[in-house]
């Protein structure tokens, strides 16, 4: 777990900007106050004082942020409780699923659909637009987030997306982000609530796991919204792992 979670250490950084608050990286996505964008990841064994908890909620504020953690929950086992004393509430308790080579299960794409790599910024656009419908946001997505999602290939971010060959729509995306020490997230699965239920999730998740895979990851891993959605990648050879608890400071 100490792995994964200083893969996310490494990782979530990327394109943001850091600053060191006690046993805690704080981390501020310019240009978004989305919540998924800017929290905090603790040290492995992190028990800090209330006047470092003061520090990090502080930080946040001057950034009209919401003051925001996530990490997996084997790594820091007594800050919860710390957290819940200084106000941080639950949002939310998830699994961490790994798949490694030998779990690995392969999930092709149903019939009438292709899933493939972005290959052209409008390929990159239709993608993060299909992801955002998916989860409920707004479609429109500026150039920037098109230049960002395109230029993510050469940082090792494999993109995937689903096409309905009928009709040439974007109906699916998501990311497998770089290798780093052998392991790999996969994140970002989306599909369009008009094409669900027909194993598209999967066949995404299986392309970018076998991917990495092929690469040299020894361990992909995700953390499903629930456990429902969780039963969708036990299907391309997922298992629970452990679990990620989200905290914020309304």
């Amino acid at each position: 777990m100490s792995a994964i979670q200083t893969y996310v250490r490494t990782t979530a950084p990327r394109g943001r900007e850091t600053e060191r608050i006690g046993p805690f990286l704080a981390t501020y996505s310019p240009g978004t106050a989305h919540p998924m964008l800017n929290y905090a990841i603790p040290d492995d064994g992190a028990r800090p004082t209330a006047a470092e908890i003061d520090a990090l909620t502080a930080a946040y504020r001057r950034r009209d942020l919401l003051p925001r953690l996530e990490y997996f929950t084997d790594v820091a086992p007594d800050l919860e409780k710390l957290l819940v004393e200084a106000g941080y509430e639950l949002e939310r308790r998830v699994a961490l699923m790994t798949c490694t080579p030998a779990g690995f299960v392969d999930h092709p794409a149903p019939g009438g659909y292709a899933i493939r790599e972005p290959e052209s910024d409008e390929d990159y656009r239709r993608m993060r637009s299909t992801q955002n419908r998916a989860y409920g946001e707004p479609a429109e997505v500026t150039e920037e987030e098109t230049e960002r999602a395109k230029q993510s290939k050469a940082a090792g971010v494999v993109s995937a997306l689903v096409e309905d060959l009928s009709t040439g729509e974007v109906v699916g995306g998501g990311v497998a982000l770089e290798i780093v020490d052998g392991t790999t997230e996969v994140a970002g699965i989306g599909v369009l609530d008009t094409h669900r239920g027909r194993g598209l999730a999967a066949a995404i998740t299986a392309f970018l796991t076998r991917d990495a895979h092929a690469k040299g990851a020894h361990t992909a891993f995700l953390t499903p919204g629930d456990a429902e959605i969780g039963r969708i990648y036990t299907r391309v050879g997922y298992r629970p792992a452990g679990e990620c608890v989200h905290l914020s400071l309304s």
